[in-house]
């Protein structure tokens, strides 16, 4: 109570000659307050009903040694409750011939510890640099300078490809200096690296809605330790793209908040308005939305947030990064880009029956004068119907499965190709042993019976 409600209260004594006893009884303040009060104000006036401050106040008036010993026991693991630290305290200050404290003010010195302190010490470094050390917020120069890439499983259930309850997850691409998203993807399942390169691959490309101009090969790609992001896959992908990957320190998330973030805006912006969401707290709710729809939802959800003004940019993401109009680094084509991101590359021998990948057999002319070699192949983990055959990185071939529903080899391109294979390989050996053309001469002029040749197949 400031010295204004004080004197409203005592200015009835003084002015209206009101009893203080009633006073005491109207308002609840005691009648020895009261005098108190206009003691004060007979002798030094109104300014006097204003409170002054203790000259202790801030101080603690219990001994240091009992302060020293609280505080010892709240910084030791575990922590006593303050009722058995009241306890300990009053059986220490007692040893000693101290006064014993007060459980207010064991109170009021456990809570007067610093709370980095208490952090520190109760639940140790990592808890400490996650809630107190100072973060430096960087942002990124310009546009597709760095890109923020990570998963996250959606609070919301939907219904999934058996017919069943399924709680899907979302990848998403953002670029770190408009904020706006570049590329994303909802699957069902557990994040993979193919799941990862379908986002990428929306973010590279450019979009068919020209609402959405985001596109371009970032110089930074900034992700966890996730598997999929430490894929080898990824690394060689990044390497033929001059993409620098940046992989977050183990259990530090602050470097990517502002993904984080958004996915917390997508928890409560979109998922909350939508069925089957899973609120705090809330029973498990019935799916109603399948995975086609919840991505409509999604894409028409981001397209909003890429257009809306950002509350630390103050304009919109799209407009950011857009900003006054340069030119992203793009691939060559569409089919470069789809080898790097959505194909797999692995190790094969040629076999005399073609290339035998995942239980497959794969074949194509193409692979005659390879037999007995070592190739690389490039296979899509959604499709492996057919392999793409490269030799050090050069392109050969496309070979396809026998299982393969539009392409079917026949005998006579094998023939073909087994022929024109054996014409180089004579040819080589002619230019490099002539000899060997003279001593295939017949040494008679009599004509000789043609020889019957036989196929080779493979059941021989």
């Amino acid at each position: 109570m400031d010295g204004t409600e004080r004197w409203r209260v005592l200015r009835l004594h003084v002015e209206d000659q009101v009893p203080l006893t009633a006073l005491a009884r109207d308002t609840g303040i005691s009648a020895r307050t009261l005098q108190r009060w206009h003691h004060l104000y007979r002798t030094q006036g109104i300014s006097a009903l204003d409170p002054h401050p203790r000259a202790d106040s801030g101080t603690r008036r219990t001994a240091a040694e009992t302060v020293a010993f609280i505080e010892h026991l709240a910084l030791t693991r575990p922590r006593p409750s303050i009722a058995m630290l009241h306890r300990l305290a009053r059986a220490d200050a007692t040893q000693r011939n101290a006064p014993e404290p007060s459980y207010a003010a064991v109170y009021e010195i456990v809570k007067a510890l610093d709370p980095a302190l208490v952090t520190l010490a109760l639940e140790g470094p990592a808890a400490y640099r996650d809630r107190h050390e100072l973060v430096f917020r960087r942002r990124a120069d310009r546009p597709n300078q760095t890109w923020q890439s990570d998963h996250t499983e959606l609070d919301i259930l939907i219904i999934g490809a058996d017919g069943k309850p399924d709680r899907p997850w979302l990848t998403t691409v953002m670029d770190d200096h408009s904020r706006a998203i570049c590329g994303y993807i909802v699957f069902s399942g557990a994040p993979s690296a193919i799941n990862t390169a379908l986002a990428l691959r929306q973010a590279i490309w450019r979009k068919t809605d020209p609402a959405w101009a985001m596109c371009g090969i970032p110089d930074i790609l900034h992700v966890d330790h996730g598997s999929d992001f430490t894929s080898h896959h990824l690394e060689r992908t990044a390497v033929a793209l001059h993409i620098r990957i940046i992989h977050s320190t183990i259990a530090r998330p602050q470097g990517r908040g502002k993904i984080e973030r958004f996915f917390g805006t997508v928890n409560t912006e979109l998922l909350a308005a939508l069925p089957g969401h899973l609120g705090p707290g809330s029973r498990k709710p019935t799916p109603t939305l399948d995975l086609p729809a919840l991505d409509r939802a999604l894409g028409e959800f981001i397209t909003t947030y890429n257009d809306r003004p950002h509350s630390e940019l103050g304009i919109s993401p799209r407009d950011a990064w857009v900003a006054d109009g340069w030119l992203p680094r793009m691939p060559d084509s569409l089919e470069e880009l789809d080898g790097l991101l959505l194909t797999v590359p692995k190790n094969r021998v040629v076999q005399r029956d073609g290339i035998h990948f995942q239980g497959q057999r794969y074949l194509a002319p193409t692979l005659a004068p390879f037999v007995g070699h070592i190739v690389t192949i490039r296979y899509d983990p959604r499709d492996i119907s057919e392999i793409r055959v490269y030799d050090r990185d050069t392109f050969v071939c496309v070979a396809v499965d026998e299982a393969h529903p539009n392409i079917r080899l026949s005998l006579r391109d094998i023939e073909t190709a087994r022929r024109a294979r054996k014409r180089e390989l004579r040819h080589s050996i002619n230019e490099r042993i002539p000899a060997v053309a003279a001593r295939e001469e017949p040494r008679s002029s009599e004509p000789k019976p043609p020889r019957r040749q036989l196929r080779t197949y493979e059941e021989d």
